[in-house]
């Protein structure tokens, strides 16, 4: 999965967000989401590209149905 600026992403637990950029930690170089929630746009986040990416632990949250944390919304 590559995420892309512009597009449009639900979180497992039900926000949608706007992928703002993919940027750059200036420490380690990893790379980082930048996202912002389309119902607050003064909620802006950031996380680890790779958490960003990664599958929904189900042991936690067992009866969550999406696969993964986030997942893309067909922005057409």
């Amino acid at each position: 999965m590559e995420v892309l600026k512009g597009q449009t992403y639900r979180h497992f637990k039900g926000n949608v967000h706007n992928i703002l950029l993919i940027a750059r930690d200036c420490n380690d170089l990893r790379k980082l989401v930048v996202y912002q929630d389309i119902n607050d746009e003064e909620k802006i986040w950031v996380r680890d590209y790779d958490e960003f990416v990664s599958l929904v632990d189900k042991e936690k949250y067992p009866n969550v149905t999406q696969e993964y944390r986030f997942e893309l919304i067909d922005n057409d």
